[in-house]
């Protein structure tokens, strides 16, 4: 489905984007919108949704909760709308500082003249809070009218204009003033979380250079087609997937697969979309639309992360919605009940602490910080190589018991040789090949490839009479008259052949011509570099249990699973076996389960795993379609950088939840004895927002 995206310029309330996201939803003929906070989109996946008549409901809601903020099209900025944002934080912070000096002001004339006059006094004060909260006021009014009753800004404009009543008008004005100056940082560190969260994926190129007849053209990516010719000069970006036909260069992929070492590239090489020229001019013959590109994928994914949120997150949507309403029902009790109880009739006291309980209420620490901490952590996921597909997805690292390890491709590196020729025929070496290799020759598998690659001629597809492949157990095939098996044992054994086994080490193809074994091939496969490292270190970071499977034979698989000290190791299984081994190793444990795999194919076990991880998958389609995460290189140790982001991210996390819950309770219960005025709510509630938010900015940095 085609997807349409709206920007909401100048959204910074997370609050609020929840609120909208909401509303929008209710519209009845839109159910896959959502918005995506950080880069102030509401993300629609089926366009077909967003029709004039529902593009002006959503700008109606929008505007009931933030009618500064601008909507319009992505791709339909006008110049109008490109610093809207930067002038209404100006018009704000102009607003402060007249408000400030008015307050300055009636402050000397309290607390300067002898005899002030009281309706003076209270014309300047008042003067001051209008300047000030003339926002915050027109707000709660207009919500007051709409039935949204308990929000900040209501909570706000009873705590001030209760300080009024009880002419506390210093008190009053300064939360007032002290809670838009709180605002107002929110806004910018909120503003600088973006930045540079965005940076992170600041991937996207903005043009291609496009061979016409007329020589290089700059179009948009959008507009080049499959199969045409796009130059690339040093230090631009590579625009669309495609193939090297010209030149040869060094590529910088850090952006694509978190290497900071260049790679080098050139004629007849595949390179993918995102990644940086660095020294030479090359040409590029397009395989792919930008749409189906691989920065595209990368860009679309990060961005729909948003909608599948950690639980911690959609916790804290909960908690605020019944959160605000429980404080301001204490509060009421809080400034009627002690009085009448205690007999003193004294009001004026126990109003003042409802009021500082009031301005302590609002979660916006956490409905901001929260929600930008995960989509922090996935952005810096994705800077290393590790596209994460959701906060739910990010979180659930944390919870991790096994990890179950594919073989071929994940831990090795999946590049087979054919390092023996066993022939128990009077038959030379590249005969045999050769029939091997044309009965393998309709096969995408590695250790065909192997095979084909060890013939070392070209195959004749004419000579195939009959082709068919055998699910978990290799082809037979009809070569020039004769009939051809090449598989494992069990392929021998359901056609009721008699052979001998082969015990070497290594993966064992067996033969048969005519219904006669006629010998074997041993084709091997190497351990990656890190797998070692990585099995050790996943260990030292909690995880209980690490787990093989694959289809290979007992003593490949146990070899391979001795060097790598890993637990358990499953062997000889067909695809459907392997899903069986999963369901029972998640019975076994109440936690999370991983699968690592290539992710083509190994869909059916990425999709039951609790966490689906796709290998290798550099430029890989069908692994970022079938995975949870996916990891852009063939390093198996970048599982290790995903686990460790997860981590640090959860961390941020509580801690800005823990912080923002401590310093708002200690403040409720000093509020409630008197201890603590509304100097020092303010503080409660927008100095640990912005606190909050300038911790998550953490993730970013490490």
């Amino acid at each position: 489905m085609e997807k349409k995206v709206v920007i909401l310029d100048g959204l910074t309330c997370s609050n609020c984007a929840g609120k909208i996201e909401k509303d929008v939803k209710l519209i009845s003929t839109i159910d896959s919108a959502f918005i995506d906070f950080a880069n102030s989109k509401l993300i629609f996946e089926n366009a077909k949704e967003l029709s004039k008549e529902n593009f002006d409901k959503i700008k109606e809601i929008v505007n009931k909760y933030e009618p500064d903020v601008n909507v319009f099209f992505e791709g339909n900025k006008k110049k109008d709308d490109e610093n809207k944002g930067n002038v209404v934080l100006k018009k704000e912070k102009l607003r402060l500082i007249i408000s400030t000096i008015v307050f300055v002001v009636s402050l000397l004339y309290l607390y300067l003249v002898k005899a002030p006059s009281e309706i003076v006094e209270l014309v300047l004060f008042l003067s001051a809070y209008i300047i000030s909260g003339q926002n915050v006021i027109l707000k709660a009014l207009r919500n007051i009218r709409r039935g949204k009753v308990f929000d900040e800004n209501f909570l706000m404009l009873v705590a001030t204009l209760g300080a009024f009543f009880i002419k506390q008008y210093p008190e009053g004005v300064a939360v007032m003033i002290f809670y838009n100056y709180g605002e107002y940082f929110q806004k910018l560190a909120v503003n600088n979380s973006r930045k540079s969260i965005s940076s992170l994926m600041n991937i996207k190129p903005e043009y291609a250079n496009l061979i016409t007849s007329k020589g290089p053209k700059k179009v948009d990516p959008s507009e080049v087609k499959l199969g045409q010719l796009i130059i690339v000069k040093p230090g631009e970006k590579i625009p669309i997937d495609g193939l090297v036909v010209s030149g040869n260069s060094m590529l910088d992929t850090s952006s694509i697969t978190g290497e900071s070492v260049p790679r080098s590239i050139g004629m007849g090489e595949e390179i993918v979309s995102g990644s940086i020229n660095l020294n030479s001019v090359i040409t590029i013959k397009t395989s792919k639309l930008y749409a189906d590109s691989t920065v595209s994928k990368i860009i679309e994914l990060v961005e729909n992360a948003a909608k599948n949120k950690a639980p911690t997150e959609e916790f804290i949507s909960k908690f605020a919605a019944f959160y605000t309403p429980i404080i301001v029902v204490s509060a009421l009790l809080l400034a009627i009940l002690p009085p009448i109880l205690l007999g003193t009739m004294d009001f004026n006291e126990w109003i003042y602490r409802a009021l500082v309980f009031l301005v302590i209420s609002c979660p916006c620490a956490l409905v901001v910080s929260v929600p930008l901490g995960y989509f922090g952590g996935i952005g810096v996921a994705s800077k290393n190589g590790v596209l994460v597909k959701g906060g739910n997805y990010l979180d659930a690292l944390n919870s991790i018991d096994v990890v179950i390890f594919d073989k071929t491709g994940t831990l090795t590196k999946g590049v087979f040789k054919v390092v023996n020729v066993d022939i128990l025929i009077e038959m030379e070496r590249e005969e045999f090949l050769r029939l091997v290799s044309h009965t393998e020759a309709y096969s995408n598998h590695p250790i065909a490839k192997s095979i084909i690659d060890s013939y070392g001629h070209k195959i004749d597809h004419a000579i195939i009479e009959e082709h068919n492949e055998i699910h978990g157990k290799g082809i037979k095939a009809k070569i020039e008259g004769k009939e051809i098996l090449v598989g494992n044992e069990k392929l021998l054994e359901s056609n009721n052949i008699a052979f001998e086994k082969n015990n070497e080490i290594g993966t064992v193809i067996y033969v048969a011509i005519d219904g006669k074994y006629c010998g074997s091939l041993i084709i091997s496969d190497e351990i990656k570099e890190d797998s070692k490292t990585t099995i050790e270190t996943l260990k030292k970071i909690g995880i209980k249990k690490t787990v093989m499977l694959t289809g290979d034979n007992e003593n490949i698989a146990k070899k391979v699973a001795s060097e790598l000290e890993i637990d358990e190791v499953y062997f000889e299984l067909l695809p459907d076996e392997k899903v069986e081994r999963v369901k029972e190793i998640k019975d076994k444990f109440s936690n999370k389960v991983i699968f690592v795999g290539d992710g083509t194919n190994d869909a059916p076990v990425l999709a039951l795993s609790d966490v689906g991880v796709a290998m290798g998958a550099f430029g890989s389609d069908a692994a970022i379609e079938a995975a949870d995460v996916v990891l852009m290189t063939d390093e198996v140790s970048k599982l290790v950088e995903g686990i460790n982001v997860a981590k640090r991210t959860r961390k941020i996390v509580i801690e800005n939840i823990v912080f923002a819950l401590g310093v708002k309770g200690v403040f409720l219960l000093l509020g409630a004895f008197g201890m603590a005025t509304l100097w020092e709510a303010v503080f409660a509630d927008v100095g640990v927002t912005v606190i909050a938010v300038l911790n998550t900015i953490r993730i970013l940095k490490k």
